[in-house]
């Protein structure tokens, strides 16, 4: 019976080494087979913006552009031929600055987002939703709210602690603004956090308190977010499931490259592991945050060892401000409705100006990629500034400093970034989902309108790219494009007439000119030979009408030549 046991053993390994000798060899085949598609109308998004017939691809690269019989012509041997059928190919969308992997965060996490992203019209029914959350949860266990928006509440307030209580005493529970620079917390979640009327604000941020109780309310504005981060200990599991729904998410939007916009050492280092065990098939782009990026200056942190095809380490992230929908953005004028009644409010830094142009200063002299999240033109300007003295200091010649939003930043400060070699990537969805609140509550028509000027930044030859800081809103990159080319507002205002651009603009924004930005554009952005096969199919042309621009889908995804998403 033993000697049976050990035959059938044994031939069972020979059959797995003969399936993974046979999969070997297909995939080596497959590899050296010369990938071409014929038919379609491929945006290059090269320097003259050619239009194509044709693409063939091997190895993972892309080895020719041009007519069918060109390509034909170029790709001799074995060929696997694929035909679009008129359909519009272009390179795969680059996310210029998101958060990867939190839109998985959704797969367990309560969606609290109001329309059109969520269900959620009020207070009571976002108690509701976490209350039967709460019911399903483990007692103890942290209950995760996402994409509450006061503004599009009825109560037009933020909830407090007590009314989160309403939903659980017996779970901490953590609910994140829309924004991502505001949260707001229950009393078991202040309780664990040490929380009490006697803890002070941190600098650069703000712990509600009730004015004639001093207790907090449970409402945390920037920074002072990080103190319940600790508590929020993903299990591996639950961060696999962040992973993958992340990956699916991405890939149906026709997103080739992912970036994780501001991530710790353990981040970065569980990224790259996840990566390199083929968890995730997008290429990923990785800002340290200030912490790392300080111990990438004293060498204690070699961003080198992590570089590969598909992982790389880029800027190093610092966040000056907040966000103008949570009244955080630090503006040259006040808000145009006050703050809490107070007329002269408008906003604050989270880094006083002094201190940010040393910690510029210092990333800089280090020959470090820097980026600064400004979303107000204050803001805004204490970048200029410190960048301003680090390249006087130490100057660099291309050193594509990036303004991380640049929502209100104005004429005069495009020529001073211009002539310091600075880029802005633009939320440019503010329009659409923010631009009717923009115009009528926090900036007012004038400032409204210039939101993310993208048509004066290319006036100036400045290049630029886009993005949708996911998940603050959803990966939707056809909106984006959509957005930039009309400037519509949910309820159909035009914010800003004068900074509308062309399709073909707003989709390099989002390739080329995005892997540009991050010194990648001899690798990806583009539809050229030598550069990864990071390819996308679309289900109708973008260059046509521009109003249909938010109706197209992704039909495939592919990257490095390998399909991975296709839709049903």
């Amino acid at each position: 019976m033993h000697a049976m046991k050990k035959k059938l053993v044994t031939y069972g390994l020979i059959i797995i080494v003969a399936i993974i000798a046979i999969l070997a060899l297909r995939i080596v085949l497959t590899r050296r087979a010369t990938q071409v598609y014929i038919n379609g109308k491929v945006l290059t998004m090269d320097p003259g913006n050619s239009i194509a017939e044709a693409v063939a691809v091997r190895d993972g690269r892309i080895v020719a552009v041009g007519t069918n019989e060109q390509v034909r012509q170029s790709a001799p041997g074995r060929t696997a031929t694929f035909d679009l059928h008129g359909k519009t190919m272009m390179p795969g969308i680059i996310d210029a600055h998101g958060h990867f992997p939190g839109t998985g965060i959704y797969a367990f996490g309560v969606d609290l987002n109001s329309p059109p992203i969520g269900r959620i019209t009020d207070i009571p029914q976002m108690i509701q939703a976490l209350k039967e959350k709460a019911a399903a949860t483990d007692s103890g266990e942290w209950i995760l709210g996402l994409g509450y928006d006061d503004t599009l509440l009825p109560e037009k307030r933020h909830p407090t602690r007590h009314d989160l209580d309403q939903a659980s005493t017996n779970h901490p529970i953590f609910i994140l603004h829309i924004s991502g620079h505001m949260g707001v917390v229950n009393s078991l979640a202040l309780q664990k956090a040490g929380i009490t009327s006697k803890t002070p604000s941190p600098e650069g941020a703000v712990i509600r308190k009730d004015p004639l109780t001093g207790e907090p309310t449970g409402v945390f504005e920037e920074c002072a977010l990080e103190i319940f981060m600790p508590l929020l200990d993903f299990s591996t599991l639950d961060t696999l499931r962040i992973v993958r729904r992340a990956v699916q998410d991405h890939l149906r939007a026709g997103m080739t490259t992912a970036q994780d916009g501001l991530a710790d050492e353990k981040r970065v280092k569980n990224l790259k592991l996840a990566s390199r065990l083929g968890f995730i098939p997008l290429r990923v782009i990785v800002w340290p945050d200030e912490e790392l990026g300080m111990k990438i200056v004293r060498r204690e942190f070699d961003p080198r060892k992590y570089d590969s095809e598909k992982f790389h380490i880029g800027a190093v992230k610092l966040i000056e401000d907040g966000s103008t929908q949570a009244y955080t953005s630090y503006l040259k004028e006040p808000y145009y409705t006050p703050f809490n009644g107070d007329a002269s409010y408008s906003g604050y830094p989270r880094i006083e100006r002094e201190k940010l142009a040393e910690k510029v200063m210092t990333l800089h002299r280090a020959g470090l990629q820097i980026a600064v999240h400004c979303n107000g033109d204050a803001a805004i300007e204490n970048f200029i500034y410190a960048f301003g003295r680090a390249q006087k200091e130490y100057y660099r010649r291309d050193p594509r400093a990036i303004i991380v939003h640049a929502q209100l930043i104005r004429p005069e400060q495009l020529d001073a970034a211009k002539e310091l070699g600075m880029t802005p990537t633009y939320h440019l969805i503010h329009p659409y989902y923010w631009g009717d609140r923009h115009w009528e509550i926090f900036l007012g028509p004038e400032r409204a309108s210039r939101i993310c000027p993208a048509k004066s930044t290319l006036d100036r030859a400045i290049t630029f790219s886009t993005h949708l800081d996911a998940p603050v809103v959803p990966l939707q990159p056809m909106l984006l494009a959509w957005c930039a080319v009309n400037r519509l507002s949910k309820e159909g205002r035009v914010v800003g007439p004068d900074e509308r651009i062309s399709p073909m603009q707003a989709l390099r924004a989002m390739t080329i000119d995005a892997a540009w930005q991050v010194f990648q554009e001899k690798n990806i952005g583009s539809i050229e030979p030598g550069k990864y096969a990071d390819i996308i199919v679309l289900s109708a042309d973008p260059l046509g009408d521009p109003l249909n621009i938010r109706n197209i889908v992704v039909e495939k995804t592919i990257i490095g030549g390998k399909t991975v998403y296709e839709r049903e």
